[in-house]
Formats: structure tokens, sequence, C-alpha cells
């Protein structure tokens, strides 16, 4: 695209009502059909969801759309032609920054002589995005003579926050501006109640043959095996600039995106295995983290998930750099500096912020700025800290960045003062939430949907509420710190916080366990009274360390029993609970990061064949997924011999956690036990399960050594070797069942 393109004229901006610009009344996505999103692109801090032919249609539909930091900067978005909407012949984003999509029409509308219909027009469509939005479209004319053909794109931008798109519904809006048309371009703009001015530019490389404010049409008279090629640039702008045409065309963005993308895999952990499923499976988690990553002022973190939580998040982001420690310690690296940037350092009753507390979720919304919603950021998190102390002491395991800890040391102890003071509401030792702010989240541990913390007839607890596996985050942070302190010297701090944990242990044996049930209860309430309901909670003690090996037996007959083990992985609540319902969104679903934390704590009470039969369940739902890409979560119905995993409809996918899920589940079943401060590997009676028979880490990350692992299975038996070690020597103890 030359940048010689005449721009918009410099126009006064004209006001407008929305209802008259926009044409289909109030952003209202509660009252609308569910529009089930069919191909996700993100890049940056763009991400773009449309239907299965790149439109983003009806106007306004609920979820679909580019979005720009936190705004829907193109709500409609609609391609129809002279013969008709294009049928789909094929669509596809397994790359996540770009996609492909074939369309066709018929020559019905063209006199055609066949009984049935002939395809005769083949458009390729292919969008991308980098800093801006790219759609190139290729229309062939294959009908055996000229046609005079004309094609149409319908287009509109309401500049709804994620919250409205959500079903949030506001008092008032901003002010929108009459759309400035020029002779390529037609530039859209909205003043939000922040005073920003938000404005999209569309781009058009050939001049349109008719020219509006929410229309594009261009005429064409192809010969037979013509081709036209023609790109539409949409891009965003928070500023009171003129947004300029695209500096680069779509094809020199898509290689260096390509390229990009090829390093991040060439530094990520290359996991192979005899099941090509699995290895696709991999690649596209893999593929599925780097398109997460934002810059967030100047700081590179992992966001949860597309569409509702492109943004960072102190939990999702921390559980997604552990997950990928044996992948590539970057993405735990950048986490800690971002959630450590954002620590709590004032009391607030609207954002929950507390000295020392971690992050739960900031946007950069027109909502968020008029402090509509608390989320600047909001801090409604009961299990942020905790499990931020936790990603800093598996990060130490893995790297032996004494220096990193160091720099941290003054957020580990706010973060450390934060849990024994703040995070206790009542001084029994335990951490408990209770909802203060208006806006703020009822329940604030991982399960935080307003029903997802119950008893098990569905009473709802009063607060505070102390959940099992937040004392066991807590449990496991203080030792973790303990062995960075010792790491440091500092062994008095080292040993009163053994000491601490020790005490915590046995509180949470004291207060949480069932003996007749052979489980932990889910929480206590306000009264101290235990939640008995049976989840999938407790679980992840067993990551934590906290039950005896005994106790962690008997849970593991119950998390992989009937009730709670679908067949495609571990329910988030038990089968035979009177609050069961595997549509649900918390109360009976299966959670792929979910499941991946109890793998990996199976694994570590010499339990790998029931981890492994976890991470066999999940892979074999993963293939029923397009791109083999697990889901945020999907619907806990019963597996039989000749079903597929059931979808929830409104899962994020691709999503932080559910990506890093595989990697968590394969440190656990293959025994890896890092201690990168020894130059130290162990391999503790590594599993493999029943759908592979060969599986290779090459390149793994352990401190400054790279190794390259190569595991067989043997029957029930699975054998271990070390191929190479690059860098620092490293001991790899190998230890076989």
């Amino acid at each position: 695209m030359s940048d010689s393109v005449a721009a918009p004229a410099e126009l006064e901006l004209v006001p407008i009502a929305a209802p008259d610009l926009l044409g289909y009344g109030d952003i209202a996505c509660e009252t609308q059909t569910l529009v089930r999103t069919e191909l996700v692109l993100k890049e940056g801090s763009l991400f773009l969801l449309t239907d299965a032919s790149g439109n983003v249609t009806p106007a306004g539909a609920c979820e679909l759309g580019l979005f720009h930091e936190d705004t829907r900067v193109l709500s409609y978005y609609d391609l129809v032609t002279a013969g008709g909407r294009p049928d789909v012949l094929s669509s596809q984003a397994a790359r996540v920054f770009v996609s492909q999509i074939d369309l066709t029409v018929t020559d019905r509308e063209f006199g055609g002589v066949f009984t049935e219909p002939k395809n005769f027009l083949h458009i390729r469509r292919e969008q991308l995005l980098s800093e801006v939005m790219h759609d190139r479209l290729v229309l062939t004319n294959y009908l055996g003579r000229p046609v005079d053909f004309w094609i149409e794109l319908r287009f509109a931008a309401d500049y709804a926050d994620i919250f409205e798109v959500r079903g949030a519904k506001r008092a008032r809006r901003g002010q929108y501006y009459r759309p400035r048309v020029g002779t390529r371009e037609v530039v859209w703009a909205y003043r939000g109640l922040d005073d920003r001015l938000r404005q999209t530019m569309l781009h058009f490389s050939i001049r349109p043959t008719e020219l509006e404010e929410g229309r594009a049409r261009w005429a064409f008279h192809l010969h037979p095996k013509d081709s036209v090629e023609m790109e539409v640039v949409v891009a965003p702008l928070l500023s009171a600039e003129r947004p300029q045409p695209a500096d680069r065309p779509m094809l020199e963005r898509f290689r260096r995106l390509r390229a990009d993308y090829d390093g991040w895999r060439n530094e990520c952990t290359r996991i192979r295995a005899d099941d090509e499923f699995f290895n696709a499976a991999v690649r596209q988690a893999i593929t599925d983290v780097r398109a997460l990553l934002v810059d967030y002022g100047g700081r590179t973190i992992v966001t949860a998930g597309i569409p509702w939580f492109t943004t960072p998040f102190g939990r999702d982001s921390a559980i997604t750099g552990i997950q990928a420690l044996p992948i590539n310690p970057a993405i735990a690296r950048q986490t800690l500096d971002f959630l450590a940037a954002h620590q709590g350092r004032e009391t607030s009753d609207w954002t929950e912020e507390e000295p020392g507390k971690i992050l739960h979720e900031i946007r950069r919304g027109e909502m968020a700025a008029c402090q509509e919603v608390p989320h600047v950021p909001y801090y409604g998190s009961v299990d942020a800290t905790p499990l931020f102390l936790v990603l800093l002491g598996e990060t130490l395991r893995w790297t032996a960045d004494l220096a990193l800890v160091r720099r941290l040391l003054p957020h580990v102890e706010r973060a450390l003062h934060w849990i024994d003071h703040h995070g206790d509401l009542d001084g029994d030792g335990l951490v408990e939430y209770a909802r203060r702010s208006p806006r703020g989240l009822v329940n604030q541990g991982w399960k935080d949907s307003g029903d997802g913390v119950a008893f098990p007839d569905g009473t709802l607890p009063e607060p505070p509420i102390a959940l099992v596996e937040v004392q066991g985050y807590v449990y496991a942070a203080k030792m973790h710190m303990a062995e960075a302190y010792a790491a440091l010297g500092d062994l008095e701090q080292a040993g009163r916080l053994r000491a601490e944990a020790a005490a915590l242990r046995q509180r949470i044996q004291d207060a949480f366990w069932l003996e007749d049930r052979g489980y932990f209860a889910l929480a206590l309430n306000g009264e101290k009274r235990a939640i008995p309901t049976i989840t999938s909670n407790p679980g992840h003690l067993l990551w934590s360390g906290v039950p005896t090996p005994e106790q962690a037996r008997r849970m593991a007959e119950v998390l992989l029993g009937p009730e709670l083990f679908s067949g495609w992985g571990i329910r988030t609540v038990a089968r035979h609970q009177p609050i069961y319902n595997p549509l649900s969104y918390h109360n009976g679903t299966i959670w792929p990061h979910d499941n991946s934390i109890i793998a990996l704590g199976l694994a570590r009470y010499g339990l790998r064949r029931e981890a492994a039969t976890v991470l066999g369940a999940l892979f074999d739902a993963a293939l029923h997924f397009r791109y083999y890409r697990l889901p945020e979560l999907f619907c806990g119905i019963w597996r039989q011999e000749t079903d597929t995993p059931v979808g929830y409809p409104v899962s994020c996918s691709p999503q932080a956690w559910a990506a890093g899920a595989f990697f968590l589940m394969l440190e656990g079943i293959l025994g890896i036990e890092p201690d990168a401060r020894a130059r130290m590997l162990r391999l503790v009676q590594p599993h493999l399960p029943e759908q592979l028979g060969f599986l290779q880490l090459e390149h793994m990350r352990v401190g400054n050594s790279r190794v390259t692992l190569q595991f067989h299975r043997h029957g029930e038996r699975t054998m271990a070797n070390v191929l190479a070690v690059e860098g620092e020597p490293l001991h790899v103890r190998i230890d076989v069942a």
C-alpha cells in the first residue's frame, strides 16, 4: 500500500446521536442470541472474533468484533456480493494471527443454465492482525464468460466497552461523531466519558465505486479466469491524531509475524511424540501462549484468554507462568516483574487493594477509566498473592536465578505480610475473603462465579470464606520462600517460614479433612463450619504437598472415581452432589488447568499412573476440538464409547492456562524434578500414558543448561535416556520403577 495515498480531509468533528449512526440501537448483548465464535485472531493489543465467513454480523452481535484495549472498535463488518452472501467453503485460523477463508458465489443470479447452481466465483479472504487489521480479498471468475460483478462491505463501530459487550448496562455514553469520508477511507470517531478520542479508520487499497459512512462498494468486469485483489486496513487509534494508512503491506507483516512465531517456538522446549495428533496439540498450545502475550505499559505479560479476558490477571498469569516453566521460563520472569510492579500499596474498598496484595485483573477501557468498574486494577483475588510466591519459588527451582529473587525480595516481604495480616481476616491462621467493593466479586478464588462456592444443597456460605486450595497455596508459598531465603543465606527467616508452614499444614488437616469421605472439604464458612461439597478444589492440595501419603491415596480414589472423573477429565463438582450440573460454569464442568494442577499433584505423591490417566483423557478430548486446542472449559457429561466431549458455549479459546495444561501434566508424569541451583535434574519413575509409546523433550532449560530427554514405554514400564546436555554441566539422575 502506498504511503502517498491521500488521507481523509481534516473535517470538524460533527456530533451525532448514536442510534442514528449505528442503526441498531443500544448495545445489549444479553438480549441477543449468542453467536458461536468461529474464528479468533489475536496479536498484541488487538483481537478479532468473526463468524466463519470473516464477518462481524449481525451488527453488535454478542462477543464478535475487532477489539483494541478493551474497546470494540469495529462492531459491524459484513461482506455481501452481487450473488448474495457468499457460501463458506472452508475457514481456519490455526496460526492465531492470520485466518484463511475460502468463499464462493453461485451462477444462480448470472444466467446459469445448470440444473444445479454452479460455483463460479472464488473469493480467497485472508485476515491478519498486526498493529492493525488487514482484510485481503482475491476474487477469481470461473464462469467461462465475462461477468459484471460487485462486492460491498458494510461497517460500523459502536466503541462498546468490553463490560458492555458482556452485558453490563450503562446510564450514559460519550459522544459519537459523524464518520469522515475520503476517497479511499472512512474514519469513525467517538469521545468517551473519559475524554479519550477513539477513532477507527478503514482504508481501501482500491478506490470504491461508491463510498458512504457505513458502506463501500466496488464494481468489477471480470473476464474468464480473471482475478482482482484488494485490501482493507482497519486501524484503531486512541488519540486525537489522524489515523494513517498502514506503512507495510499485508504480506510483509505476515512474514514478520511468522518469523516472530518461529523464533518463539525455537526458544521453547520442543516436544515430539510418536502420535502426530499429540504433537499438533502441543504445538498449538505453544502457539497460543505466544499469541496471548501483550505489552502493557512497557511490560510483557501473558493474558488470560479470548474473548472476555484478553488482559493481565494475577491468578491466571501466575499459573500459566508455572505451567510454562518446562517450556520457556521467560513467561514466569515476565509475569513476576509485571505482578510485582502492580502490587498493592494502599487500602481501597472500591478496588479491594491492600498493601502487598497481588492484583486480580486490570482493564484499559472507558468504564474502568471512569470508575464504573473497579478494574484499575482490581485486587479481589484471595489466591493471586500466594501464587505469586509459588511462581517465584518454582522459577528458582528451574532457573537458579538468585538475582531475580534478590530484586523481588521487597515484594516477597510485602506479600508475606499481606498473607499473615490482611489475608487472615479473623486471626485464625487461615486466609479468607469477603467482598468489600460493591462492584467486586462475591467469590474470590478461581471458582469466582456467584454460585462457585456452595454447600451440597446449593446454600451459599456467609463470609469470610476460607477456601481449601488457597490454604495449600499459602503452605506451598511459605515452603518455597523458606528455600529462597535459605539460598540467600537468611537461615533464621527460612526456619520461621518452615515452622509457619508446618503449623498451617496441621491446621488444614484438622479443619478440612473429612475422614468419612476420605477427602477434604471445599471451604470453611464464616462460622468455621466445613462446606463438605465434593469438588476438584482439594486436589490442588496434592500439588502443594499438604496431604499425608495415605490421604493422597484416598483422595486419588475420589478424584479418579466415577463421581468426579467423567472419562474426559476431572469435574469441578462430583456427580452425586445435589448442585452438580455438567453444564454449569463451575459446578460440574471440566477445566484443563484444574486437571493439570491435580495431575502434577498426583504425580508428586508417586501416583503417576493416575496422573497419566488424567493427561490421556484430556488429550482424547483435545482431539475433538478445533486445532486440537483445549478450551478454557467444557461440559462434564459422562464419556461413553461413541461420545465426543461437549463444548461450553462461552468458553474462552485460546486460553492461557488451558494451553499450559499439557506442559504441567507432562512435568508430572515424566517425574521431572529440577534443582537448578545444584545443577541437578531428577526423573522419578516416569510413566507415559497408553496413547504414547515414545516422547522426546529437546533443549529443555534447567538453569544455564539445556537437556534433551527421551522416554520409551514398554508395557507398564517407561524408560528414560539423556541424549544431550548443552551449556553448563547438569547431573541427570533417573529413578525408574
